[in-house]
């Protein structure tokens, strides 16, 4: 497919995981691609720059790290048509386990990332009618044991992705989420032992657990135009995990 022919798309924490299977995926689709992370050495093994790929080391919890994205993307390519904010990190632990500069460091990348790059990223999108698609997570939409900070910052990426979508629709700019459970990622690789892995696989009606490429395939369909009526939505790529009120089989 060719959805993304000539558009120009950023993807952040496109170094690993879920953003590296997105950026390959907008890539084959044609796009040109922004891929930015804070891990240079792993930035550059994914992709090399080149006529359409631009590689950027950034910290997207830094608001002028985030300005100097949104202009770097604009002054090679023209413009932006699609924003992924997919950057985050998930430490563990309750409130009392969690330090105040812990807890801060989440909300940073994984909340005001997202404001951050979407604030200065919006002339341009609003420019191309385009769409923003932030990574959510499951643990967005109900709460997990022991990921205090994780679940505050991915509630909050949920509720801003709707007030995004009300406050720029009017500007062409549709603004979703996808919301992953359980994926093969850098970030669980320590989780991938055979216990838990079984444990996850029993409660999903699928049978087994995310990966990359399945969150990949979802958001390039809520940035392309076969979503074009789309905005607001938080879509959960969990296998139907979403689908049980909790309760045991």
């Amino acid at each position: 497919m060719t959805r993304f022919q000539g558009k120009t798309v950023i993807v952040t924490g496109a170094a690993s995981g879920i953003g590296k299977a997105t950026a390959e995926r907008f890539l084959a689709e044609g796009a040109n691609l922004v891929a930015v992370d804070i891990e240079r050495d792993a930035l550059h093994t994914a992709f090399a720059d080149g006529d359409r790929v631009l590689c950027h080391v950034a910290d997207v919890g830094d608001d002028a790290a985030c300005k100097n994205i949104a202009e770097a993307a604009g002054a090679r390519f023209g413009g932006i048509d699609v924003l992924v904010n997919n950057a985050g990190v998930a430490p563990e632990g309750s409130i009392t386990k969690t330090s105040p500069a812990d807890f801060e460091r989440v909300l940073r990348v994984n909340v005001l990332g997202v404001y951050a790059l979407s604030r200065h990223a919006m002339p341009y999108l609003a420019t191309a009618r385009g769409s923003i698609v932030n990574t959510g997570s499951v643990s967005g939409l109900g709460g997990d044991w022991e990921k205090a900070a994780y679940n505050a910052s991915k509630g909050a990426v949920t509720n801003l992705t709707r007030a995004m979508a009300l406050d720029h629709g009017k500007q062409g700019v549709r603004v979703n989420a996808v919301a992953p459970t359980f994926t093969r990622t850098g970030m669980t690789e320590d989780y991938m032992d055979e216990k838990t892995v079984a444990s996850f696989v029993e409660r999903i009606p699928l049978g087994r657990i995310g990966e990359p490429e399945d969150l990949a395939a979802a958001i390039a369909f809520l940035a392309s135009d076969d979503a074009g009526f789309i905005s607001g939505v938080t879509l959960p790529v969990d296998g139907g995990l979403s689908a049980s009120n909790g309760q045991p089989a």
